[in-house]
């Protein structure tokens, strides 16, 4: 995988984490910086340690899996993908609007782990296709981070209109990388 599909595949799986950062955003009275800065750490950490975690256990069978491998990455991601886009499309795209003043730790702290679960997944297809894992997961956090931050700051000032296209965006990239990793393996696309 090249760093332009790693900076993708990052965007793609930092949009759920986007999306509940609206939300966030939104509850806000005003901006308070110390809790978007915590809320992005959050997703940030966790988007980048789910497929760390998965690369691990894709590396234990990895002699099993590697004939087939990039027939499951293209499945693993379109499901992804596609769940993020069936999320988007049905879920009601409000979030709560009651303002709150100070950030409920424990429900960050499940917020960041459901978001990441899909990432723990990647980090499986990331072992199969030997691709840098300290970059990937660098990439990851990195832009999750920012983004999350962005989403705090966006949310606060315009509400959840943005919430459902940040899926349907993140659905879409994944799949178009599912798509594009399985065409190369199979020599029908060659970039």
């Amino acid at each position: 995988m090249g760093i332009i599909e790693l900076l993708m595949l990052s965007v793609g799986l930092a949009m759920d984490a986007f999306a509940v950062s609206l939300c966030k955003g939104l509850r806000m009275r005003r901006i308070n910086w110390s809790q978007g800065i915590l809320i992005a750490f959050s997703f940030g950490f966790f988007q980048a340690g789910m497929p760390l975690i998965g690369w691990s256990l894709g590396h234990q069978f990895e002699r099993f899996i590697t004939p087939v491998d990039h027939w499951i990455a293209f499945i693993l991601l379109s499901i992804i993908g596609a769940k993020m886009l069936y999320d988007s499309i049905t879920e009601d795209p409000t979030c709560p609007v009651e303002t709150v003043d100070h950030i409920d730790l424990k429900e960050l702290l499940l917020l960041s782990i459901a978001t990441s679960i899909d990432a723990l997944a990647v980090g499986i297809t990331l072992a199969f296709l030997n691709t840098d894992i300290i970059l990937s997961i660098s990439l990851i956090g990195i832009i999750t981070f920012f983004l999350s931050l962005l989403a705090v700051i966006i949310g606060n000032h315009f509400g959840n209109r943005l919430q459902s296209k940040a899926g349907i965006l993140g659905g879409i990239v994944l799949i178009l990388i599912g798509g594009r990793i399985l065409l190369s393996h199979l020599g029908i696309f060659c970039f």
